[in-house]
């Protein structure tokens, strides 16, 4: 079928992101209507095709230029990836809505905002698809590029020092992965992702070792993990607001994903799964206790948001069915999640210069739905019913269960009350707390309060039914976990 097909997701936003000034020259307006339009048309080609692939049970395989794989690359759009791709272009879809009057900006700046929103997309929506490691790398570059200059975009010295550490760090996660990249080449002779993982035996046990952590150290850095995320705060906290969700919901999940397809897929370590453990816990217990004595409302998101991949590495470290389903679980509800919560938390700080806490002490009273709002995503991300957070939890407790990780259990329980603490210093604050008076409040546009408003919703239908997105989950855990069935998908074998 000529409308749907999984290179259009990287094709267009490429190829509008280059038209989208001449656009702009037609109609000034137009260079905020078309990344709608297009976010919007794979929204519903999204559904098409993850309905098409579970209801037949045949993924998307994509051969590009006719050369079929392993020679020639290829996307995939199966169980596992279709979905994140899906959550994508979501979370793609609201961002656009919610930036499309964030502010009063000039037609310069809309115009560079929006065309590094497309590219950003693009990256990360190539970084999950593709079969090819080296296209990998080269679409880790394009979300890293885009990215570095959405850091800077409000072109203050905060802003450019956040972008120059996050180029710094993001540039020496490019020479890992390269240097992983030619490792596995120079041994195997090919870059297909199914084929390395068909023929990884057959490297020297040295060289694998050094490709594997030279790999889990370079998408570790993009995926935020301890101790290679020191850029992610800064830039989450000098970004656009809108774009510390497309942080939360876009790049880092891209990361992860190519963490997972490293430790799932390409290489047959039997430790492996040990070492993401060590990881993500440390991962979550290091933001998680940095978060509890943030000031900035911005900064102290961020950290929670690093926590939360954390808890998402350790679900995936148990190596068994129901904890890869607890960890997409949390990959989900933490992008629909955070992204609230990033959306709210910026019109709440928005004349507040250094965007701190006590700013909008009172809030409550003078913003009383993006307050509720926030309260909503803060209740969720922390765990309680009946949103969505609470089963993603559930989920992983279960899975500790299983594993008889009774000590991890008790870990996972008081991380998540220095999660309430810091968040209901918020909502305190927001409620009980007199207004400061140091600023006026800024309500946000219509297209904002309903980009937050739908994202409430579905958080609420998520908690209240969990099975709208349960089954879906299940196909996907299920994908993850069958290397064998990724091969024959990718290399027909």
């Amino acid at each position: 079928m000529v409308a749907v097909n999984p290179i259009y997701y990287i094709a267009l936003p490429l190829f509008f992101a280059f038209l989208l000034p001449l656009f702009g020259k037609i109609h000034k307006e137009l260079i905020r209507i078309v990344p709608g339009l297009l976010y919007a048309y794979f929204l519903g080609m999204s559904f098409y095709m993850l309905r098409h692939v579970f209801v037949t049970g045949q993924p998307y395989i994509v051969e590009i230029a006719g050369w079929k794989a392993p020679w020639g690359i290829n996307l995939v759009f199966d169980a596992f990836t279709g979905l994140i791709i899906t959550f994508i272009s979501v979370l793609a879809f609201l961002v656009w809505l919610y930036s499309y009057r964030f502010k009063k900006v000039e037609f310069d700046n809309a115009l560079k905002y929006f065309v590094l929103l497309m590219l950003v997309t693009a990256g990360s929506m190539g970084i999950v698809m593709t079969g090819d490691i080296f296209n990998q790398f080269v679409f880790l570059e394009i979300t890293g590029l885009s990215s570095y200059g959405l850091t800077a975009y409000y072109r203050g010295r905060d802003g450019a020092e956040a972008a120059f550490k996050y180029l710094l760090i993001g540039s020496l996660a490019s020479t890992f992965v390269l240097m992983g990249i030619l490792l596995i080449y120079t041994q195997l002779g090919t870059l297909n992702m199914a084929d390395i993982a068909r023929n990884i035996h057959l490297m020297k046990p040295s060289l694998k070792i050094a490709a594997f952590l030279l790999l889990f150290m370079g998408f570790g850095i993009e995926a935020e993990m301890f101790p290679m995320n020191g850029w992610a705060p800064d830039a989450y906290s000098q970004a656009p607001g809108p774009i510390g969700a497309v942080f939360a919901s876009m790049t880092s999940k891209a990361g992860l994903y190519a963490l997972i397809r490293l430790t799932f897929t390409i290489f047959d370590f039997s430790s492996v799964s040990k070492l993401l453990f060590i990881m993500g816990l440390l991962t979550l217990l290091f933001a998680e206790g940095i978060a509890l004595r943030q000031e900035k409302i911005k900064r102290m998101l961020a950290y929670s948001s690093i926590g939360q991949i954390g808890l998402i590495m350790v679900a995936f470290s148990f190596n068994t069915y129901l904890g890869v389903f607890a960890g997409i679980f949390l990959m989900i509800n933490h992008a629909l999640i955070k992204s609230l919560l990033f959306f709210s938390a910026s019109y709440l700080a928005y004349n507040s210069p250094k965007k701190y806490i006590k700013d909008i002490q009172g809030f409550g009273k003078v913003m009383p739905i993006t307050s509720f709002l926030f309260a909503l995503g803060a209740f969720a991300i922390i765990g309680f019913p009946p949103f969505s957070g609470f089963w993603s939890k559930f989920y992983f407790l279960l899975a500790a269960a299983q594993k008889h990780y009774i000590v991890l259990i008790v870990l996972i329980l008081s991380v998540s009350l220095v999660e309430l603490v810091y968040y209901l210093r918020v909502v305190h604050k927001l409620y009980f707390a007199k207004p400061t008076g140091d600023y006026e409040p800024h309500s946000p546009n219509w297209n904002g309060m309903l980009a937050m408003i739908l994202l409430a919703l579905v958080i609420i239908a998520i908690g209240v039914y969990p099975d709208l997105v349960t089954h879906y989950i299940d196909k996907a855990a299920v994908m993850i976990m069958d290397k064998a069935q990724y091969i024959h998908n990718s290399l027909g074998i």
